[in-house]
């Protein structure tokens, strides 16, 4: 098992930057696919982008392609997401999560592993 905490939420004009931090308990998090999802008020929890358990090839949503990085250190248990050019629709709760099974790191279901979430607020 693995518990995940994260950090940086707030509170940012649009076009401006913030990162979000993730760090895992255990000594198994390099053996986890890595992901950031996100969920606005009213709509369902969408996935922003995951890494792979080496940190390669890492995927993004279209919305976000371009302006959000993610990035992972096996070495210190964490996975960031540094949000640049923010816009108003960023705006959600943002969550941390952990897969270890075999399927689509693209489905939310196959993460078994969530943090309590972290506030983005845009302003415009």
């Amino acid at each position: 098992q693995v518990q995940l905490v994260e950090s940086g939420g707030g509170l940012v004009q649009a076009g401006g930057s913030l990162r979000l931090s993730c760090v895992g308990s255990g000594r198994t998090f390099s053996t986890y696919t890595m992901a950031w999802f996100r969920q606005a008020p009213g709509q369902e929890r969408e996935l922003v982008a995951f890494v792979s358990t080496g940190g390669g090839s890492p995927s993004y949503a279209d919305s976000v392609k371009g302006r959000f990085a993610i990035s992972r250190d096996n070495a210190k248990n964490t996975v960031a997401l540094q949000m640049n050019s923010l816009k108003p629709e960023d705006t959600a709760v943002y969550y941390c999560a952990a897969k270890r099974s075999s399927g689509s790191s693209y489905r939310r279901e196959e993460y078994g592993y969530w943090g309590q979430g972290a506030q983005v607020t845009v302003s415009s």
